[in-house]
């Protein structure tokens, strides 16, 4: 079981993009078991025919064939001071032959090897779902070096250099676009369906694709580190590190090594002394193999690599094998307000007027914010792309920024700071409605209000209610005042909100809210970080080029649809039952050979057969933890945006 008790995990390189598939004849750990089954089977014909010598012949091929593919592992193991169930099973193909059943030690070598060697495909196969994301990495790219469009290996792309990325091309790195429009088709990453519209000043990621035109992308990241390589070795660490029931599983294993070892030799001991000894040594032999834990070390592993796997494809990076386990666990979510249930893109929603014309308002207010870093600056500079100059700015500390516009006073900010005068009512109306309305008054008198709102997320009120209808209990933090962010929740389906939040106050929310249930954070990862540590599961949203949000959260996702939190959940839930259903059927197998083969009443030829069935069975079931519903998805994305666009079109465009 080497690749289960002695994971490795392999740098990633880009320029490898070998997944490790051959031809089988070539695969040494697979021609020896077949090699060895050949011999064993082509013996017994032999056998069957009256042909001894050539049957005993080839029952050595086949036993030292088989054998030699586990049998040094065993001894090299031993000599560390380990016991594995490969020992056992050499331990069983010696005591065999002594006792001159070469025909039954060449089946368990055979039969044995062959498990093996089906258990370690399995694994590369799971592991190899994983790897294909680097083949969305073009093998070159085109750069500029000295104003001259050259194509250069993508692993030798470096930070600063200009890529020129045409239609149907794919990006060869991480970057911002520096000239161009266009839309990238971004599914195979973060598992959205709906083309990215991106114009110069936009992030872009590696392995996306340029659907039309051309793009000049600065690239941000070398072509050996960007985000899908940081992904893929974050996943394949998570699918070293084990969880709670691969844990479970190795405590029931490793004890039973050596528990066995002293059984068989007990029953060999009393058997001999009260009865036949050739028979009771048999016997002992055949317990040896009933009550090896072959299927147990593999139930959980084989699951748990298989679903890591497959969940970094529809765009969910669990970062370890106990994530992936309390990930299934969980019962309920907190979620973050801005970048999580919002677009993070504020915007103008309404203007209110005294004495002043809308567009005077937004101006005057748009002149001043040109020099503001907050927030809601850009939001309201968007809305007057041709504002005047202002001069004499200063920012007046917590309150807003005032200055002089022509030549009138102008003063920026907060209902809390600034008179509402005839508005107030008004305000206190746009508030209600989840908009954060800034005050402008002219010449220290209030002439209007701009109410400026971060939009739902238009996929929210179908997750919730998704998540509410299965159980799961659903918290909204945010450090928001309680009217916006009430506002927001009443959209969204949440009827529990916790508003005003400093950082500290989330975690302590979250510690709170994991007393009774497991529960999960999601947030930006960055500013989140307490809340994202005190839960039982941190999630970062959108962590594709970001390397700090995924490393602070337990999972990332690499997209920003919130679709993908209960399609993670369905996916880790059933993980877990895979899992179960694995350890039980292990146990159960133990249970029914043991005293079958105490009695006699099973030889060793057959309890072998019956264990490399069960672990074939167990690997089988294991790899269907890499089913996705990707598909499912990818529709109801396309059945979100078709109402999106038939609300607008019934509601004149204002949807």
């Amino acid at each position: 079981m080497s690749a289960v008790t002695d994971p490795q995990v392999n740098s990633v390189d880009v320029s490898n993009h070998d997944d490790g598939d051959g031809p089988w004849w070539k695969d040494r750990e697979v021609l020896l078991p077949v090699l060895s089954g050949i011999a064993f089977l082509t013996g017994l014909l032999c056998e069957w025919s009256g042909a001894g010598i050539p049957a005993l012949a080839l029952f050595w091929s086949g036993l030292l064939l088989g054998a030699s593919t586990f049998t040094p592992g065993a001894i090299r193991a031993l000599l560390k001071g380990k016991l594995g169930i490969s020992l056992l099973m050499t331990i069983s193909a010696v005591g065999a032959v002594i006792l001159g059943y070469v025909e039954e030690a060449a089946a368990l070598a055979f039969l044995y090897s062959i498990a093996e060697a089906l258990e370690d495909k399995a694994m590369d196969r799971a592991r190899g779902g994983l790897r294909a994301l680097l083949k969305l990495v073009p093998d070159t790219a085109s750069v500029s070096i000295d104003g001259t469009w050259t194509p250069i290996a993508a692993r030798e792309l470096t930070a600063g250099q200009v890529m020129l990325v045409r239609a149907g091309e794919r990006i060869a790195t991480d970057g911002i676009v520096r000239s161009g429009h266009s839309s990238l088709d971004t599914s195979a990453i973060t598992g959205e369906s709906i083309p990215v519209e991106v114009e110069p000043g936009d992030a872009v990621s590696a392995g996306a694709i340029n659907n039309a035109g051309t793009l000049e992308v600065e690239a941000t990241a070398a072509g050996t580190d960007n985000s899908l390589t940081t992904i893929v070795e974050l996943v394949e660490q998570a699918q070293a590190e084990k969880g709670d029931r691969a844990r479970l599983a190795d405590r029931i294993a490793r004890p039973l090594v050596p528990g066995v070892l002293i059984l068989a030799t007990l029953v060999a001991l009393i058997g001999s002394i009260f009865g036949d000894p050739e028979l009771w040594i048999t016997r002992a032999l055949v317990v040896l193999v009933a009550a090896s834990p072959c299927a147990l070390a593999i139930s959980v592993p084989i699951t748990v690599v298989a679903a890591i796997g497959s969940a970094s494809k529809f765009g969910v990076v669990i970062k370890s094998g106990a994530i992936f386990e309390r990930f299934g666990g969980i019962r309920h979510v907190a979620l973050d307000k801005t970048g999580t249930l919002t677009r993070n893109e504020p915007t103008v929603t309404a203007v209110l007027t005294a004495n002043a014309v809308e567009s005077e308002v937004v101006a005057w207010a748009a002149a001043l914010e040109q020099h503001s870093t907050h927030p809601l600056a850009a939001a309201i500079t968007a809305a007057a792309p041709e504002a005047p100059k202002a001069t004499e700015v200063m920012e007046l500390a917590g309150q807003g920024i005032q200055g002089v516009v022509g030549e009138a006073v102008i003063t920026v900010g907060s209902p809390r700071w600034l008179a509402s005068g005839a508005l107030a009512e008004r305000v206190e109306e746009l508030e209600t409605q989840g908009m954060t309305v800034v005050i402008v008054h002219h010449e220290h008198e209030p002439v209007g209000a701009i109410g400026v709102r971060d939009e739902l997320r238009p996929e929210v009120p179908e997750v919730i209610r998704t998540l509410s209808g299965r159980g799961t209990g659903i918290t909204m933090l945010t450090g928001d005042n309680l009217r916006t962010a009430q506002a927001l929740a009443n959209q969204a389906g949440i009827s529990d909100v916790r508003a005003a939040l400093r950082p500290e106050d989330k975690a302590a929310a979250v510690s709170e809210l994991s007393r009774t249930a497991p529960v999960a954070m999601i947030g930006d990862g960055i500013n989140d970080a307490p809340a994202l540590a005190a839960a039982d599961i941190g999630i970062a949203m959108g962590a594709t080029g970001s390397d700090a949000a995924i490393e602070s959260a337990d999972v990332a996702f690499t997209g920003h649809d919130l679709r993908l939190l209960p399609a993670a959940f369905d996916h880790a839930r059933r993980g877990r039952r895979i899992m179960n259903q694995n350890i039980v059927l292990s146990l159960l197998i133990i249970v029914v050979l043991l005293p079958l083969a105490l009695s006699g009443m099973l030889g060793l030829a057959a309890v072998v057969l019956v264990h490399e069935v069960a672990e074939v069975v167990v690997i089988a079931n294991g790899m269907r933890a890499a089913r996705t519903r990707r598909r499912a998805a990818a529709q109801g994305a396309y059945s979100l945006v078709r109402e999106d666009l038939r609300k607008s079109t019934t509601t004149g465009g204002q949807a």
